[in-house]
C-alpha cells in the first residue's frame, strides 16, 4: 500500500514540471511573430528565384512543383500565433493571391510556354513576399513591446489578474521608452515626426498605468490598459 502511494506521489511531482513547461512553451509561441510553415517555403523560393529564375532555367522550375504544392499546402493550413490575430485579415487575403499563383505556376509548369512560366514563377515570389510581409514585425523595438502588451491585454486583463498587470507595467515601460529612442527606419522618414508622436503618446499611456497604484479601482486600470492597447494600434498603423 505505501509503495502505491509513493508511486503515485512520484508522478504527481514530475509531471508538475512538464505541465508547467508545456504551458510555457504554449505562451512563447504565442507572442512570437513567426509561422513556420512560411520559413519551410522560404528554401525552394529561395531556388526559384535566385537561382532557376535569373537563369531562366525552366526544367529545374518544372521540377519544383512536387515541392511547392507540398509546402504552400502547409502555409495554407497555418494557424497564425495569437499575437498576429490583428493581422488576420491581410494574412487570409494574403493567402487567396498566394493560392492563386501557385495554381498558376503548377498550370504553366504542365504547360511549354517557358515565358509563362517564368512570369507564373515571379508572381509565385511576389505573393509569399507579401505574406512575409504581413506578418513582419515593423521594428525589434515595437515587437518586444507587443509581446509584453500581448499578455496584458488578452490574458492578465480579461482575467482581471491585476497584480500580474501592476508587475508587467514596469517591463511594458521599459520596451515603449525603447521605442521612442529607436531610429525610424528611412522608407518611412515621410512620417517620422507622425511616428514619434505617437510613440511619445504610447510612452505616455503607459506612465499613466505605472503610476497607478495597484489597490486603485479597478476601472481605471482597465481604462488604462484599453488606452495603451489604443495608442498602440495607432501607432503601428503608420508603418
Amino acid at each position: 500500500m505505501l509503495r502505491k502511494i509513493l508511486s503515485i506521489g512520484f508522478c504527481f511531482i514530475f509531471s508538475i514540471p512538464f505541465n508547467l513547461f508545456s504551458q510555457h512553451e504554449i505562451k512563447i509561441a504565442e507572442t512570437e511573430s513567426k509561422v513556420p510553415e512560411l520559413e519551410q517555403f522560404h528554401e525552394i523560393i529561395y531556388s526559384i528565384w535566385h537561382t532557376a529564375y535569373p537563369a531562366k532555367d525552366c526544367a529545374a522550375l518544372r521540377s519544383y512543383t512536387k515541392e511547392v504544392n507540398i509546402l504552400s499546402e502547409k502555409i495554407n493550413s497555418a494557424k497564425l500565433p495569437g499575437i498576429l490575430r490583428d493581422k488576420k485579415a491581410k494574412w487570409e487575403k494574403g493567402l487567396i493571391e498566394f493560392k492563386k499563383s501557385v495554381d498558376e505556376y503548377n498550370k504553366q509548369a504542365d504547360g511549354t510556354n517557358d515565358a509563362a512560366l517564368l512570369k507564373a514563377a515571379e508572381e509565385l515570389h511576389s505573393n509569399y513576399e507579401i505574406l512575409v510581409r504581413i506578418i513582419r514585425p515593423v521594428s525589434k523595438e515595437i515587437d518586444e513591446f507587443h509581446k509584453v502588451l500581448y499578455v496584458i491585454y488578452h490574458t492578465y486583463l480579461p482575467n482581471k489578474e491585476y497584480d500580474n498587470i501592476h508587475s508587467a507595467s514596469s517591463n511594458l515601460l521599459t520596451k515603449a521608452e525603447a521605442i521612442t529612442k529607436a531610429k525610424i527606419p528611412s522608407k518611412f522618414e515621410s512620417k517620422s515626426e507622425k511616428i514619434k508622436s505617437a510613440a511619445t503618446d504610447l510612452l505616455d499611456a503607459v506612465k499613466s498605468l505605472s503610476s497607478l497604484d495597484k489597490s486603485i479601482a479597478t476601472g481605471d486600470i482597465d481604462a488604462a490598459v484599453e488606452n495603451i492597447h489604443t495608442k498602440y494600434q495607432k501607432l503601428e498603423e503608420l508603418f
